[in-house]
């Protein structure tokens, strides 16, 4: 077993670890945002739930469109610039935000917000690339989702005493100082000097390069990435509701299971990135994402069955930390394999196209999960264990379609070369 030790959680260059410090400042913001933003839409805002939940979806939406033009505009000049554009955008919004009243105004800042959110992912992905060599790629990306992990819990910790005061402009600040971290970290990627290739790839515009996508391997990817990442809205929706409804384990336990994911994504997410950096170490990676997340499904639903607290209480933790290496396993899958099949001249509009299958997984996801999944009961969260098992299986298949198409791809499928 590979060592770890403290410095494999720093990244190799200067310019790698100056944008770690730019995702810390940003996730605190956002940490800030997300704990306070539904209190914040009801007592500022002055929404329903309703109102808010249409706000949401509309606004997803508009991020779904958004993402692959975004990414065409990056392509046209330069990722780091546009990534530096979009956290101005996102600062300028968030002001907006915080004096904002009524669903018109909440809908029309969120998707606003939402245009420049759901692209940062795919460009944070393309700028962190090119802060660090090709053979480090992986592991930066690795703690760049711990950071992220620690300032989104650094931020939840820092709301939580201010929201017990119950004041409008505590919550107004909350949302401000969410768009003071955003515009902090533009002005530091505005002087980040970046070590690999995130300069313009090419020179032909945003909507030439949308138009002429037509790499349906790539797509097919994408669409596995999407539903492997599923477990995000299994974490956020479907494990809480199926602690409620089919289990006798108090709603008090779901706090417990997050914080469980929480620290394992921190402090495992490292290590289980250098199994990654083998010879077809992401497409491994991919797979076992695909079998850890379905024996996750399978014991939340064995939860369903013991009267009670304390064995059903030991499934739900089985099936919370087997959900976690499934979450890890695909990042890491999802990160190597989605950058190795882009070209070189156009890598933001493919990474922003795979980023698709997060997206629509969030917007399709909660209505699967409750709708489909939870309203089965076990047979649902079985049937799920089958849908992402064949996901994991479907990898290396679709793996050597790519291969075959890029020739001396720099990620071969295991027992097999181009």
């Amino acid at each position: 077993m590979t060592r770890i030790s403290l410095r494999d959680y720093v990244p190799a260059t200067r310019e790698g670890r100056i944008f770690v410090l730019i995702s810390l400042i940003n996730s605190v913001g956002t940490g800030l945002y997300l704990a306070g933003s539904a209190v914040f839409f009801v007592r500022s805002v002055g929404l329903t739930t309703a109102e808010v939940g249409l706000g949401l979806a509309v606004s997803g939406v508009v991020g779904f469109v958004a993402i692959v033009p975004i990414g065409a505009v990056a392509d046209h000049i330069g990722a780091k610039r546009t990534l530096t554009y979009l956290q101005v955008w996102r600062g300028a919004w968030f002001v907006a935000l915080s004096f904002a009243h009524g669903p018109v105004a909440f809908t029309l800042v969120s998707s606003c917000l939402a245009a420049a959110e759901a692209a940062t992912q795919p460009l944070t992905q393309a700028v962190a690339s090119a802060t660090t060599e090709e053979s480090d790629r992986t592991r930066t990306m690795a703690i760049l989702r711990s950071v992220r992990n620690i300032g989104f819990s650094a931020g939840a910790l820092l709301a939580a005493p201010l929201l017990a005061t119950d004041s409008v402009w505590t919550y107004r600040g909350l949302v401000l100082a969410t768009a003071l971290a955003y515009v902090l970290t533009a002005a530091m990627l505005a002087r980040l000097r970046l070590t690999g290739t995130t300069t313009v790839q090419r020179k032909v515009d945003p909507l030439t390069a949308i138009k002429g996508f037509r790499d349906w391997r790539y797509l097919l990817l994408t669409g596995l990435n999407g539903v492997l990442n599923l477990h995000v809205t299994i974490l956020s929706v479907g494990i809480p509701l199926w602690v409620l409804q089919a289990t006798p384990v108090a709603e008090g336990f779901v706090p417990l299971l997050i914080l469980v994911n929480t620290v394992m994504s921190i402090v495992l997410q490292v290590p289980v990135s250098k199994g990654a950096e083998r010879q077809g170490g992401a497409l491994r990676a991919l797979r076992l994402a695909g079998f850890a997340l379905a024996a996750s499904c399978l014991a939340l639903a064995a939860a369903d069955g013991p009267s009670s607290a304390l064995p059903a209480g030991v499934l739900l933790l089985c099936g919370c930390v087997l959900l976690t290496f499934g979450e890890m396993w695909q990042a890491v899958g999802g990160w190597d394999l989605s950058y190795a099949y882009a070209p070189d001249d156009r890598k933001s509009v493919y990474l922003s196209v795979f980023s698709l299958g997060n997206t629509g997984q969030r917007i399709a996801g909660p209505a699967l999960i409750t709708g489909v999944v939870i309203a089965a009961g076990p047979a649902g969260w079985a049937v799920l264990a089958v849908v992402f098992c064949t996901a994991g299986l479907l990898a290396a298949p679709v793996v050597r379609l790519l291969e075959h198409a890029v020739p001396g791809s720099p990620v071969p499928v295991e027992g097999h070369s181009s």
